[in-house]
């Protein structure tokens, strides 16, 4: 595995943290997905530097609206459709959109063994968290539809639907932003200046959020280290970890190399907090794994027989 590769999937095991580190924060789930962004959008424009202004364009600042409404495209469906069908359709389409999306704007047609990886990843992740390996709460992003997700039995199907909508519409945010910064990067851009240009964007757009929230809830020990964690930590240097990666890997098979973060969050549960998994959540976490290492390992039969063209 290079290092391209080596640096999205740990970007994807600082993501698979966040859960466990805001079960020290008792904050809105709304507020807390805000703080982070503000504090990790904040910390990656800084890291960019100078390089930040050169680096704007009306592409990236669209990209940094994308990751806002992400984060409102994911609380709106998981209050419709509970936890595990919202964050299985949102992260599990995010490959999926990122593969078409590179395709057919820029042309980047994703391999056979890419789809067929990808399908078996996206299977294995709803496999892991329908089966209840993942925790309501082990993502920083999922706690919203903890909150909400014991509304769901009283509703309609017409919500259900509604709330499968918004997580597609959020796993097509993902793509959109993804293959945004991608092409920045390939065009020669510096990775530190696309990402910080995107994520300092979507932390002033988050920040009036995080302000009508509250942010009274910072003010205990516990609950600042964990929103500085979740900040820094799991977005701030996750997403330069991200945009290293995406230098040298493509952007598809990033998207796919994510989907690690459901699987070190279960595993978190499993080691940290003596969680159980059941069996069809130890058959999905065993497929995602497998998976991650097909989409990883270059293709080398490939890339051998272009070599040998004339």
């Amino acid at each position: 595995m290079g290092k391209g590769p080596l640096a999205v999937v740990g970007a994807s095991v600082l993501w698979g943290t966040a859960g466990t580190a805001g079960l020290l924060v008792t904050a809105d789930s709304v507020a807390l997905a805000a703080a982070r962004l503000v504090i990790g959008g904040a910390a990656l424009a800084l890291l960019a530097g100078a390089g930040l202004r050169r680096a704007v364009s009306p592409a990236l600042l669209l990209g940094a609206v994308a990751v806002a409404a992400y984060q409102l495209c994911f609380f709106a469906a998981v209050s419709r459709t509970g936890v595990a069908i919202g964050t299985v359709v949102a992260i599990g389409s995010g490959p999926v959109f990122t593969g078409l999306l590179s395709w057919l704007l820029h042309g980047r047609r994703p391999s056979g063994r890419w789809a067929a990886a990808t399908t078996a990843a996206v299977c294995g992740c709803a496999a892991l968290i329908v089966g209840g390996g993942i925790r309501a709460d082990a993502q920083a992003d999922v706690q919203a539809g903890a909150e909400a997700g014991t509304q769901v039995a009283a509703q309609g199907g017409s919500q259900v639907m509604a709330g499968i909508l918004f997580a597609l519409l959020g796993g097509l945010l993902y793509a959109f932003y993804a293959v945004t910064a991608a092409r920045a990067i390939g065009q020669g851009g510096e990775s530190n200046a696309v990402m910080g240009v995107m994520f300092g964007g979507a932390a002033v757009i988050m920040l009036p959020v995080l302000v009508l929230s509250g942010t009274g809830w910072i003010a205990s020990p516990g609950a600042l280290a964990a929103v500085l964690y979740l900040g820094l930590g799991t977005t701030g240097l996750a997403y330069f970890l991200y945009g290293r990666g995406l230098r040298t890997t493509p952007v598809a098979t990033a998207a796919t190399l994510a989907l690690a973060e459901p699987a070190v969050a279960a595993l978190l549960g499993l080691v940290v907090l003596g969680e159980r998994l059941a069996p069809v959540s130890i058959a999905g976490l065993v497929l995602l794994g497998l998976s991650l290492v097909a989409v990883a390992v270059p293709e080398r039969t490939r890339e051998m027989r272009l070599e040998s063209q004339p």
